[in-house]
């Protein structure tokens, strides 16, 4: 079997970037690295080839991201993380838009696939047939969403949603309606069932509408829908739809949090800046993305410990102005339906 760069790199005591640096961008390393790095090569018999790029049991040194929509802001983190994974071992990043569809998610996978050494999926809407189908020909990483069998970076929802329940219990909240984002939404069932297991415990009663895309643009439909089933507080499926439900209660003269709590999901960088700024359960996810490149590295250099494995990263619920005391005083959509 032909060494490898991560043979050397073992044997040369420096990571598998700078041995690859060492014959492709020389100049970026030390001399003094350069000729233990060359040391090593020569002991190990290891030449360099175009065909020496690939990855172990890989081919092209090049993997695929994709995600279900790249137009919300949340992802942009996560990128941002498996882009710096990705560079520190020297692997391109295919970064892929599947726009919310199944379909397009699928054809993509299908077109890359003789092309990179593996995927990171980050909230797929393929089925789950679909997903154990893929991963029995190519290396998958899940990144927010599980299922058993396949490795995957989640948040920890339970503890997440847990936060959010003690919040709108301790403020006097009696009620809350979940807003519900897309049918495939594996994170979204989710979120509403943890949301709706605990509420009881918290004293609360718990109503679910929609589902909704997630923009700003639904907000609207779901605000109306919230407001009918007379709650107090509405989670939102992510920040997107929280701003839009947000501008909603205000066009129709109610005010947030003093009639209204609004709570989000993902706490996207706008979450501070918008009016009222948005409660919202946020996460490590420039994190999430580097761990998610690396365990699928780690699968190509024979690094992985355990294919299957679910990692779960903490949340916060970051406390802003959109939240507060339930009203003493009903406010105009409960005065409205006596």
């Amino acid at each position: 079997m032909q060494p490898t760069i991560y043979d050397v790199a073992k044997a040369a005591g420096v990571a598998a970037s700078t041995v690859s640096r060492t014959f492709n961008r020389p100049g970026r390393v030390n001399e003094a690295t350069r000729q233990r790095v060359q040391a090593a090569a020569a002991e190990l018999g290891y030449e360099h080839s175009p065909q020496n790029r690939a990855l172990p049991g890989g081919r092209h040194r090049t993997i695929a991201m994709v995600l279900s929509d790249i137009t919300n802001p949340h992802f942009f983190e996560l990128i941002r993380g498996a882009e710096q994974r990705a560079k520190a071992s020297d692997v391109t990043l295919v970064i892929v838009n599947a726009e919310e569809s199944q379909r397009i998610e699928e054809s993509q996978v299908r077109d890359l696939s003789p092309t990179v050494d593996g995927f990171v999926l980050a909230a797929s809407r393929l089925s789950d047939d679909a997903l154990v189908a893929l991963a029995e020909k190519h290396r998958v990483v899940l990144l927010n969403r599980e299922l058993a069998g396949l490795t995957s970076v989640t948040m920890a929802v339970a503890t997440g949603c847990q936060q959010i329940l003690e919040h709108l219990a301790s403020l006097g909240h009696r009620s809350f309606t979940y807003c519900a984002g897309p049918p495939g939404s594996w994170m979204g069932a989710v979120r509403w069932a943890a949301l709706s297991a605990g509420a009881e415990e918290h004293g609360l009663t718990a109503h679910r509408v929609g589902p909704y895309t997630p923009n700003v643009a639904n907000g609207g439909a779901a605000a109306d829908g919230a407001l009918r089933t007379g709650a107090t507080a509405i989670v939102a499926h992510n920040d997107l739809l929280a701003f839009g439900v947000i501008r909603r209660l205000t066009q129709r003269g109610i005010r947030v949090p003093d009639d209204v709590s609004v709570v989000g999901f993902d706490d996207i960088f706008a979450s501070e800046f918008v009016h009222p700024s948005l409660t919202t359960l946020g996460g490590p996810g420039a994190h999430a993305g580097r761990l998610a490149v690396e365990l699928l590295i780690d699968q190509f250099a024979g690094r992985a410990t355990q294919v299957g494995e679910q990692v779960r990263l903490p949340t916060e619920l970051v406390l802003r102005e959109s939240s507060g005391p339930a009203p003493r005083v009903p406010p105009p959509h409960l005065s409205a339906s006596r």
